[in-house]
């Protein structure tokens, strides 16, 4: 899934799915119109590519995701720090925190995380 992107419509569209799969597709129609204020057409064209793009699924009417919300969110972050930090992970967090204070639970959540990536486990 190297280097999948959705555009900003699609990957809201994609968390109607997400959010209620299996989905019927004619009540995905609905959910995008409530949610997107999409019309029918635009949610079937939308549909299609990403049918197309292998990020979703749509069989005997019912729509599913072919790819997990997580992947999705992997790239996209991965794509903002190669893009707009020269893949520095490092500067991207300086600038996101942008002088906030974080609380030490915080804290002790983010060094949990960096140990569990350092030592390898990148599941937990």
């Amino acid at each position: 899934m190297d280097h999948l992107r959705l555009a900003e419509g699609e990957y809201r569209f994609a968390c109607i799915v997400w959010d209620h799969e299996p989905l019927p597709s004619g009540k995905l129609v609905e959910l995008s119109q409530r949610e997107l204020g999409w019309k029918k057409s635009t949610t079937y064209t939308v549909l299609k590519k990403l049918v197309e793009k292998g990020v979703l699924l749509n069989e005997n009417a019912m729509v599913t995701a072919a790819i997990p919300k997580e992947d999705i969110l992997r790239e996209e972050s991965r794509a903002v720090v190669d893009r707009t930090f020269e893949g520095s992970l490092p500067s991207f967090l300086a600038h996101f925190m942008g002088g906030r204070t974080i609380s030490d639970d915080e804290a002790d959540e983010l060094k949990a995380i960096i140990d569990r990536y350092r030592e390898g486990d990148h599941h937990a």
